[in-house]
């Protein structure tokens, strides 16, 4: 499971020109899902994620999560998250997950992410969406529940 996680001002994502999530201050995240993924990478994603102090504390110092300044969540599942572009110059997302399972593990993130931050707001899975971001920082970091202790 991967994640890119963007702080910022604020985020919204629309669906045929209506707004389905808004968020102020806090975290828009990019969700990938690959086949091998289950409720413990998840977890495990989670938990680093919800934890992680890149928020500025009131001396500037990026000390603080999410948690700690009450920030909000907007999560977008994002299958490109596991392009292969090893070979040619089209991508192959055969190491996507298969849209069930993508769709199952990306509506736990979002319900267990609901039980630990105050607001969360989500894109539709499989739509196309308009993503707008305020970037704060900007301040972008990359997650794989691979690499995670």
């Amino acid at each position: 499971m991967r994640a890119v996680i963007q702080r910022v001002l604020r985020s919204k994502v629309t669906v045929d020109g209506q707004t389905i999530g808004e968020i102020g201050k806090g975290y828009t995240v990019l969700l990938g899902v690959c086949n091998e993924d289950t409720t413990k990478e998840a977890a495990k994603l989670i938990k680093k994620m919800i934890g992680l102090r890149i928020c500025e504390d009131e001396n500037g110092k990026t000390n603080l999560s999410i948690q700690d300044t009450d920030g909000e969540l907007l999560i977008m599942s994002q299958f490109t998250l596991h392009a292969d572009c090893r070979k040619g110059r089209r991508p192959s997302f055969i190491g996507a997950g298969s849209p069930d399972h993508a769709k199952e593990l990306y509506e736990y993130v979002i319900e267990q992410c609901s039980s630990q931050v105050r607001k969360v707001a989500h894109g539709e899975f499989g739509a196309e969406m308009v993503v707008e971001i305020i970037n704060d920082g900007p301040f972008t970091i990359v997650l794989d529940s691979a690499e995670l202790a």
